[in-house]
């Protein structure tokens, strides 16, 4: 019998993709269009981020949110929502006065963070486990305010996916549990290959895979053209899956690809290792997640 393993199609995320890709998903209409694509092509979770249909910018709008959302409740198409919380953590240092952010600098609070996943109640939110420097700007999570927004999540009776850059991160989120603030079974996400955390290699998965607390699901991603690789990897090593517009743009070299095509993919790269995608509900028994009323 072939292992089973979750496919999570991250749909569209906040990066400036939008000008490189036809295939990005600005508007609330897109984004929810590919989740439900992504979700036919084999994608047990999709991962949300919203856009300001504008400018396709980052936006933190619950109302933009809600609508993705309600757009993939009410279709046919079965998926389990993931919807980011780690928006609002941007800072640029004003090279004039870096005691202050810069242009480009984005910060909310935990609460703020927590806002749309209070009121849209999905089965699972993310929660990024730390600062990190990310590209030329530094993501900020201090401590304190995890500790804030785990608890926010956890009297929400939403499942966190700990967000993983590197290795320092899975220290601080393994110290979340021990200090109660993540209920049942925890679930890693280890975000690899992004400048400047965690290299996106076997020997980093194996790595972090070993130091999750016992009974703890996990899954891994690459970014760029590693994405593909390792989804194979990861599946190996034992972990579910990732793929989508947020972290990879090409199908393969030289050839732009929609959410869909990148999850139709993986399936194939699957297969071939002799491992099936999980529907969305084998996930949500898999994970234990809890069951709101709409």
């Amino acid at each position: 019998m072939a292992k089973k393993t979750m496919i999570t199609a991250a749909v569209t995320g906040a990066g400036e993709t939008t000008e490189k890709s036809p295939h990005v998903p600005i508007t609330s209409k897109e984004i929810a269009d590919a989740a439900i694509e992504s979700a036919k092509a084999g994608a047990a979770i999709a991962h949300i981020h919203v856009r300001d249909p504008e400018t396709g910018g980052l936006s933190h709008d619950p109302e933009l949110f809600r609508e993705v959302v309600d757009r993939i409740r009410d279709s046919e198409t079965d998926v389990v929502i993931n919807i980011t919380a780690g928006g609002g953590g941007d800072f640029v240092p004003d090279l004039d006065n870096p005691t202050t952010g810069g242009a480009g600098t984005d910060i909310q609070t935990p609460k703020e963070r927590h806002e749309p996943v209070k009121t849209l109640l999905p089965e699972i939110c993310t929660l990024d486990c730390g600062s990190i420097n990310f590209g030329d700007q530094v993501y900020l999570g201090p401590a304190g305010w995890l500790r804030e927004h785990a608890a926010l999540i956890q009297e929400s009776g939403v499942k966190p996916e700990l967000e993983i850059f590197d290795t320092g991160q899975l220290r601080l989120a393994n110290q979340l549990i021990q200090e109660g603030l993540v209920d049942g079974d925890p679930m890693y996400q280890f975000c690899l290959g992004i400048p400047w955390g965690a290299a996106a290699d076997a020997e980093t998965i194996t790595y972090m895979r070993d130091r999750i607390v016992e009974g703890a699901s996990w899954s891994a991603f690459g970014i760029g053209r590693l994405q593909l690789p390792m989804v194979a990897q990861a599946a190996l090593l034992g972990g579910n899956v990732r793929v989508g517009l947020e972290d990879n743009l090409y199908l393969e070299k030289g050839v732009l690809g929609t959410n869909a095509q990148l999850v139709d993919k993986a399936v194939d790269i699957l297969q071939n290792i002799n491992v099936e995608p999980m529907t969305p509900q084998e996930a949500r028994e898999s994970l234990n997640l809890r069951t709101f009323e709409k």
